[in-house]
Parts: C-alpha cells; structure tokens; sequence
C-alpha cells in the first residue's frame, strides 16, 4: 500500500497508509469537543487521518482510505500480527492445486444495509473492479483470475468483449470458486487486501454515490454524513455485525489533516484519540509524553525515488545508479526522521521473508566520487530537473531538499525545481505518468511477501515504464512455486534484476511510532491493521 500512495499493489491480487491540518479548521475542532468522543457523542473516539481518494475498495490504494475501509469492511481473510493468515469474511480458502481454488463464505454475514453477504457480493465487486472501463485503482489485483484479459483488451479504444471474469463462479451462496491463469501458492494472503473487500447490490444503483457514502461488512458504518470531504468521517457501531470482530466502541470519527504535525499538535491537546504516525522528530517527545500510550511499531513501509524510465533522459542504469550513490541515507534520517527509520540496501522490508540486508550493495552505498563518475558515463543531465512528492507531509518536502542538495553537490545538477502535489491529485499524476523527472513513491505492505512489493511496484503496467522480460519470467516462476520457502530464491533473483537497472531506488524503511489519549485503552496496532475495533472509550 502508499504513506499517501500506496504505490501498486500486488499486479495479481494481492500495497501503502496513514499520515494526516484540519482543511478550514484548527486540528478538527469544528468536529467537537475531540477527546474521546472526537464529537460523535459518548463512547465514540477520534483517529487523525489525510484526505482519502476514494472510499470504494476496489478503487483506491491509498493508505488513507484503507485505513476506513478496514473499519467498514472485513475481508475474507486478515494478516495478524505475526503475519499469519487467519479467516475472517471467510470459512476456508483451499485448493488441491493452488490454480482452482475453493473460497467458503461465513454464514449469517450483513451488509450495513442489511442484505446479506454471500458468494456473489465478492464475484460482483470483483468483477467491477476488474473492468477495464471503469478505470478502478485495483483493476490490476485481479489480472491473474482467468477472463481478465477478455474485460481489458490490449488494443488501445478496442471495447471489452466480456464483462465478467469467467474464472469466478458463484457455486452457490456460501461458495466462490476462483480458476487462476496459472498456480500461485500465496492467492489466500492477498485477498486481505482492502480492494478485494465485497459489495452490495445497492452500491451499483449508484457507484459515484457508493463512493461517499459506502456500504460494508464491516463493525463499523458510516453515520450521518458519511464522508465530509476535507473534514471528517463519522462512523458508529454496526449493530448487526455478525463477524468475528465486534466493535468495541460506539464509534470512529476520522477527522481530516493536512499535516501531521498539526493531528499531533491536537493530539498533545486531547482534541484527537488516536495519530498512527506522529511525526518522527517528535517522536523523542512523544514518548516522553505519552509513556505507554505511545506504540512504536516495526513497520513494512518503505519510501523510494522512482523514475520516468519513459523519459529518455532517465533511460540510462548509470544514471539512475548516479542518483542512488549520490544520496546520503543516514543522514537524511537523522536529519529529517530524528533516526528513527532505517536507511534500505534491499527493494523489500525486514519484515518480509527473503528480506536481505545487503540485497543492493554498492548502488546502495553513498559514495560521491563512483556517483559522479556514473553520472558523467552515463552523459549527464540537462535542462531542469523537477523532483515531484505530494503536500501530504512537511517530512516529505524536507527529505526532497535533502536530495536536491546532495544531487547539486554530489552530481553538479545545477537546476533543480520541486513539483509539490495536492495529496488527492498525486496518484492520479504518477498513474497517468504526467511526472518528468524522478519521484517520491511510497509503499505499505499488504501482506508479508516479496511478490507484494516486487511484482506491484516493477511489473507490469509499472509507473516507471520499466521493462524486463526476464524480470517477469522470474516473478511468474516464484508466484507458482509450490510454497513460499521455494518462491524466495526466485522473488530474490527479480530483485536482483531491478536492482541491476535500478528504475526506482529504495531509500528508507518507515518505523511508525502512534500515539493515543487517555481516553482510549485496548489499542492493538501492529504492521497490517490499526485494530479500531479493540479499541473501547474509557
């Protein structure tokens, strides 16, 4: 998933979050009082949060709205903490061999609305977001399902010739039956991901309306309102959820930042329950502050600097090599994130199995001389360069200048211009490849695989532009390995090959620290999900 953009997420089915000023307001206060209940009345509480892009689960990767999507929707099945997949919307996932595989839905499940949850709800959502046409954000997710070439032709203007994958069949209420186009031994953990959350036949009377005010499966629904854009979220507790995670609380309100520093500043004041990323310079303070309320967290998000491979003045590997070698790592953490977060020589998180420390090397070491000798064999750059990154975060506009310095210096780029982006418009502008120069591109893990990072951010239909065929043999090999330990020499080789071109360079692991009031307790946050259903109001 991206901390705004969650880069891709894992082109077969499965990222990236989390940040978060009150757009016309201080912190939210136009919301209430905040402090627990965040103005949504007792026993509800607040959860800072940036504006979300949509609130559809197969239209958005964004960290933000995934971040509600998890309160509203359950997924069939949910990572825990250990990383471990447990069931959750569904029964049992299986297969006899991991191309046909059987998914067996939960009985007695509701729809906020009160239609209930069957096979079907899964097969039209996913269907919907796998039409071509509809331009949804996790159109992608669902590329390795059989009939999907068939609802997204590759000839450009040519219409679909169907409308329905053909490797869904609704067997009956209780039963979906997913025909892959080849075996692929960890279908079961991506479907934690958000965008393949199910819906109701009341969301496609009205899809544009659906998309702010959604209808889910989930502990929590949309109260009121719904979705304020720029201001707040409201939800209460869904009363007829029937799943395994009850909500604790009477209710969530995400109140709106454009900064999380000022959530934070609101924080500290009572007027927000729960920030999931304060700012890393704060965080020395924070723990002072919040003793036990404050939770660091092993995190497997990850930031990078991609670029327009398309753009022949990024075309060359030495170029890009130029870049990597000519940035300072460390010292860009302990100047912007106070050390908090870990300088990356590997594509993928620690926490991911197959994770190698060392997996870059020298592209990876800061080293000016050997960057400056690469620069000027691979012919230099002229005209300006335009480094882009979205407002979503101060940190982000700090770390770019970081970079700009160390390219002037390092390099000898003299002209160098920032392209700071609204937060809601910066996906879009990446996804439609508007970007001319190189970019920031954030990632948060879905689900603890290197596939989840390597195959979503360097596959097919990358923001980059970047092709490598046999990158892409390697990815399909390891996706049909009988089993993860036998996938990870192969995922290792694909990360070696995107390592050799570097078309994006890995920068930093994000280690996330949160912070709650006193007014909250049974805060469970761990690297898939902030848990706000455990959460109850004092």
């Amino acid at each position: 998933m991206t901390v705004h953009n969650r880069a891709r997420g894992a082109a077969v089915l499965l990222a990236a979050a989390l940040a978060v000023s009150a757009c016309g307001g201080s912190g939210g206060s136009s919301g209430g009082t905040g402090g627990g209940t965040g103005g949504t009345g007792g026993g509800a509480f607040s959860v800072a949060l940036n504006e979300p892009d949509h609130l559809t689960p197969g239209n958005t990767s964004s960290s933000y709205s995934i971040t509600v999507l998890q309160a509203l929707f359950d997924t069939l099945v949910v990572v825990d903490a250990q990383g471990k997949t447990q069931m959750r919307a569904a029964e049992s996932v299986s297969s006899d061999d991991q191309q046909t595989w059987t998914i067996k839905i939960r009985q007695g499940q509701k729809f906020h609305n009160g239609e209930a949850v069957t096979a079907e709800s899964f097969a039209d959502a996913w269907n919907a977001a796998a039409y071509g046409p509809n331009a949804w954000t996790n159109n992608y997710y669902f590329a390795n399902i059989e009939g999907y070439d068939k609802l997204n032709p590759e000839q450009e203007g040519a219409k679909p010739s169907a409308d329905k994958l053909s490797g869904l069949k609704v067997v009956d209420a209780a039963t979906l039956q997913v025909r892959l186009t080849a075996p692929f031994s960890q279908f079961p953990i991506t479907l934690a991901y958000t965008g393949f959350a199910p819906m109701p036949k009341a969301a496609f009377t009205d899809l544009k309306s659906y998309d702010l005010k959604p209808i889910g499966n989930g502990p929590f629904m949309l109260d009121g309102a719904g979705w304020e854009r720029n201001q707040r979220i409201t939800t209460k507790k869904f009363d007829g959820y029937a799943g395994p995670r009850p909500a604790k609380s009477a209710g969530v309100q995400f109140k709106i930042y454009a900064s999380r520093d000022t959530a934070y500043t609101d924080l500290r004041a009572n007027k927000v329950d729960l920030l999931q990323t304060i700012p890393p310079a704060s965080a020395a303070e924070a723990k002072r502050l919040f003793g036990d309320r404050f939770v660091p967290t092993a995190s497997g998000t990850m930031d990078y600097l991609g670029f327009p491979v398309f753009d022949k003045r990024f075309a060359s590997p030495d170029l890009r090599k130029a870049f990597s070698m000519a940035i300072d790592r460390q010292a860009i953490v302990d100047a912007v994130y106070d050390g908090t977060f870990k300088p990356m020589r590997s594509l993928v998180a620690p926490l991911v199995p197959g994770y190698r420390e060392d997996a870059c090397g020298e592209p990876c070491s800061y080293d000016p001389a050997k960057a400056k000798a690469l620069f000027d064999k691979a012919g230099g750059l002229s005209g300006t360069v335009n480094l882009y990154f979205s407002n979503a975060d101060p940190s982000y506009e700090q770390w770019m200048t970081a970079v700009a310095n160390q390219l002037k210096q390092n390099l000898g780029i003299a002209d160098i211009k920032f392209r700071k982006i609204p937060a809601a418009d910066y996906l879009a502008t990446l996804r439609a490849k508007k970007e001319d120069g190189p970019y920031r591109n954030n990632w948060i893990m879905d689900y603890p695989s290197p596939q989840n990072y390597l195959e979503s951010m360097w596959g097919a239909g990358n923001r980059m532009g970047w092709e490598n065929e046999k990158f892409t043999d390697l990815i399909a090999k390891a996706n049909a390995a009988p089993s993860m330990e036998a996938s990870i020499p192969l995922y290792q080789q694909a990360e070696d090959l995107a390592i050799a071109e570097m078309p994006m360079i890995p920068l930093w692991n994000w280690q996330d620290q949160a912070g709650y009031s006193n007014k909250i307790t049974g805060v469970a946050i761990d690297a898939y999900s902030p848990n706000l259903d455990t959460i109850s109001v004092k």
